[in-house]
């Protein structure tokens, strides 16, 4: 049974965002709209609603527009009051006041797992939560809070798991379960990162959201390059996994709830129609046009 609270979450932002040439040439893939606000605002504020307040992001060269959205603009803040533009005030300020976000650069790209090394500082001894930022959970379908009840219950670590079609597995991480104690929780035995279909321990892939033990850190340290040359997270899991203490065993919490995908080009052109079409000031206009168009185009 774990001892600490979590309280602190990391989000990795430093990728380059090459899917999205030319967008993502001067302006991080993290910042591009979904709907009216950056993508890396809906993760900031899912880790804020699980109590997450004290979060850093991990960035790269040419991201620093992502520190400059998460903190405040004195100048704009003024015309909008001179304005009386309460609702635009307010807007700004969901982003600036969700949270305190700190910032550091990884450097050189070695990987999702080299990213998280880079926050042992920040995290010191406690277990904390990893949010990537191509995974957006709708906030009524949250899964972290849950994460956070087994971590404390199981201790180790605990990675979120939603079952794939067979051909889709090679997309993500691949996870070996066997049943645990509650309909929602299993016990993680190995992680394959990306296998061909063939060779998958299960159809039950990790999506963006984990909560891991401090111990994690001197397993990365110790974790040599994998798959595409980069130091990877599944890797040092793997090792966690074959553990009942010193950071194991490693759960997984089955997710069956609602997930956006805004990793490629049609994922993120999916994700802004569903989420727009469920908004109450935009989806019902939204909606009838969006019938009509597809009418005119049959």
């Amino acid at each position: 049974m774990s001892g600490n609270r979590v309280t602190k979450a990391v989000i990795p932002a430093a990728g380059l965002g090459t899917r999205f040439l030319p967008a993502t040439k001067a302006m991080p893939k993290e910042m591009m709209p979904v709907v009216d606000k950056p993508a890396i605002q809906y993760v900031v504020e899912e880790a804020a609603a699980a109590g997450l307040s004290d979060i850093l992001m991990i960035t790269g060269r040419n991201k620093r527009p992502l520190e400059d959205h998460f903190d405040r603009s004195v100048e704009l803040e003024a015309r909008l009051k001179e304005r009386g533009d309460l609702a635009g005030l307010e807007l700004i300020h969901a982003a600036t006041d969700v949270a305190a976000v700190h910032f550091v650069r990884q450097g050189d790209p070695k990987g999702l797992g080299h990213a998280i090394l880079t926050a042992a500082t920040f995290v010191g001894s406690e277990p904390f939560a990893v949010l990537l930022g191509d995974d957006l959970i709708d906030p009524r379908d949250a899964i972290l809070p849950r994460m956070i009840e087994v971590q404390a219950e199981f201790g180790g670590s605990v990675i979120a798991l939603m079952e794939v079609s067979p051909d889709e597995i090679s997309l993500y991480g691949a996870a070996a379960i066997e049943p645990g104690t509650e309909a929602d929780v299993v016990r993680v035995t190995s992680l394959v990162e990306k296998p061909a279909a063939a060779e998958a321990p299960s159809n039950y892939a990790v999506i963006g959201r984990y909560v891991l033990s401090p111990e994690i850190f001197e397993v990365l340290e110790k974790t040599p390059p994998g798959r595409g040359d980069e130091i990877q997270l599944t890797d040092a899991l793997q090792v966690l996994a074959q553990r009942d203490d010193r950071g194991g065993p490693v759960h997984g919490v089955l997710f069956k709830g609602r997930r956006y995908d805004t990793g490629d080009r049609l994922n993120y052109l999916k994700t802004i129609v569903q989420i727009a079409s469920e908004r109450n000031d935009l989806g019902p206009e939204f909606l009838n046009w969006l019938k009509e168009f597809i009418s005119e185009k049959r």
